[in-house]
């Protein structure tokens, strides 16, 4: 392996790295991510007894949404013509698994717009359910969002 740089650091700051000569190629990365809850609150999400509304529908659709939003708030990320998004759950006892897919045609990967939509996903649902996840303390003692990770990221 060569040797290894921060692409986005230059002799005087930072820039948008200059992806304008690379091809244009089709894109592809899925990301995932889990919340860990109460047996009860995955209960509530199931039989749709949470008063803020259906929690995976509302998540997808902010997952959705905050992939579109990536480069608005990841500074040096550029903005995408996405062709396609899936947000899909995997509802267990006591966690949910959110897995995001992104694709496109174009000179620059996905990855990042994959992992922000898992992250806005579970927080969604986090947001959605915490106040049954409150224990008699006013304490969220089981709730926890973890393992985000890409798992593929690939040029077609």
């Amino acid at each position: 392996m060569g040797e290894k740089e921060f692409t986005h650091l230059t002799e005087t700051g930072v820039h948008m790295v200059e992806v304008g000569e690379k091809p244009q190629q089709r894109r592809t990365a899925v990301a995932s991510g889990k919340i860990h809850l109460q047996k009860e609150t995955i209960e509530m999400i199931k039989n749709a007894e949470i008063k803020k509304g259906n929690v995976l529908t509302t998540a997808q659709i902010a997952g959705i949404q905050a992939v579109k939003k990536t480069s608005d708030i990841i500074p040096l990320c550029h903005p995408l013509n996405l062709s396609g998004i899936e947000i899909e759950f995997d509802v267990g006892e006591t966690e949910i698994t959110a897995t995001c897919e992104c694709r496109l045609t174009g000179q620059t990967g996905v990855e990042m717009e994959a992992i922000t939509g898992v992250s806005v996903a579970l927080l969604t649902i986090w947001d959605m359910t915490k106040a049954v996840e409150k224990d008699e303390n006013g304490q969220y003692p089981d709730t926890k969002i973890s393992d985000i990770v890409v798992l593929k990221k690939e040029k077609l």
